[in-house]
């Protein structure tokens, strides 16, 4: 594993610190206990990572007095936070089970005999957890408003993390300006883009989007070849171990910018450092999307048609949402992003810009460096 990839790893005080919080909320609910699938919510409270993929599951098994078992589909390289771990028969000689819910709901069973009220982040291992145990009377409370709000404020390890996956962007941005010309299909800029942030975070990525088609607003990316005067806006999420970054950068490709597209940057931009000044603890997120786009919509007959931003962490989108259907105020280690843009014809697509911030105690702490020129490649 590379050095930047392990300095960015969770650390057993966030974990075990995270745990505590869990188990204060779960004497709240009146919880005996608590099971969570979710590898993302496995990884937040014990540090263990397996890539997220569906191949494989895991379940963290945690009582109101504090106690933790580990269920993993192998042997752990790490050292995860859980006073017992135990392993599951997740393969056979090498072939893997294909339901591996049933082996480890089996398992889970034992643990839910003498449980009132159990909580859980998802379904799917609930009914085989606790069906089918003799005279099992568990009730499962669902717990997702619970975890939203603890993840919402960010640890120092959970910033680490973001901040190791934001260097992953800077590193497929990097590529974009070299690789970027006439002729380039867009499914190889994605292809090299993140093969560039495999390397710079020095491990496989849980997913890479979103945005990378040329001369449209976004989407996947297609095998039509890149054209000159082009404008590519490319909206990267790297996620690393479940953390999802998220930057967006415009460029024109072979082709100076016109005035018009410099001119909307220019607006964009101001926008972004407005925001940036503006955020603190308190204020409200609907109000500043609404000064934004005050500042933004119909500039030159040009539209600002979506969100503000929204936060990030565990999900692509979370509190706080930067958007007028919802009532969010900012909090002190909150993550989030502010993507400001401009959409029209004459701006052959449109120009959007993004930034990824930590809301502090007086302001925000930007997270992401990567120039907000409008660049011009090839």
């Amino acid at each position: 594993m590379s050095e930047t990839a392990a300095s960015a790893a969770l650390s057993r005080d966030g974990c075990e610190a995270r745990q505590r919080r869990l188990v204060g909320g779960m004497r709240q609910l009146d919880l005996d206990a608590a099971l969570l699938t979710d590898p993302r919510h496995v990884h937040y409270f014990t540090g263990f990572w397996h890539s997220g993929r569906p191949l494989f599951r895991s379940a963290l098994f945690l009582t109101a007095d504090g106690r933790t078992r580990l269920f993993l589909p192998f042997e752990s390289e790490t050292d995860p936070v859980a006073e017992q771990v135990q392993t599951f028969e997740s393969n056979r000689l090498g072939t893997l089970v294909e339901d591996q819910d049933v082996v480890l709901g089996a398992d889970l069973r034992e643990l839910t005999r003498s449980i009132d009220r159990l909580g859980c982040d998802q379904h799917s291992l609930y009914s085989l957890a606790v069906e089918g145990a003799p005279g099992t009377k568990c009730t499962i409370v669902p717990i997702g408003d619970l975890l939203r709000e603890l993840r919402r404020k960010k640890d120092v390890d959970e910033v680490e993390l973001l901040r190791a996956a934001i260097r992953g962007c800077d590193a497929a941005y990097d590529t974009a300006r070299r690789v970027l010309v006439p002729g380039l299909t867009e499914v190889e800029l994605y292809a090299q883009m993140r093969a560039a942030a495999i390397v710079a975070v020095g491990e496989p990525l849980t997913e890479f989007g979103n945005d990378f088609q040329c001369g449209k607003l976004g989407s996947l990316p297609r095998p039509r070849a890149v054209e000159a005067g082009d404008t590519a806006i490319l909206d990267v999420s790297v996620v690393l171990r479940g953390y999802s970054s998220d930057l967006c950068r415009t460029f024109v490709i072979s082709a100076s910018p016109t005035n018009e597209q410099k001119d909307a940057h220019e607006r964009v931009v101001a926008a972004l450092e407005f925001v940036e000044k503006n955020v603190r603890p308190g204020v409200s997120c609907k109000e500043l999307h609404e000064e934004v786009f005050s500042r933004l919509d119909g500039y030159r007959g040009w539209k600002f048609p979506h969100h503000l931003g929204h936060g990030i962490g565990l999900t692509a989108h979370e509190a706080p949402r930067l958007n007028p259907r919802w009532n969010d105020t900012f909090r002190e280690g909150d993550v989030f992003t502010a993507e400001p843009g401009l959409y029209g014809a004459e701006l052959r697509a449109g120009i959007r810009v993004e930034h990824d911030y930590l809301v502090t105690e007086s302001g925000v702490e930007r997270l992401s460096n990567y120039s907000t020129d409008l660049f011009t490649t090839g």
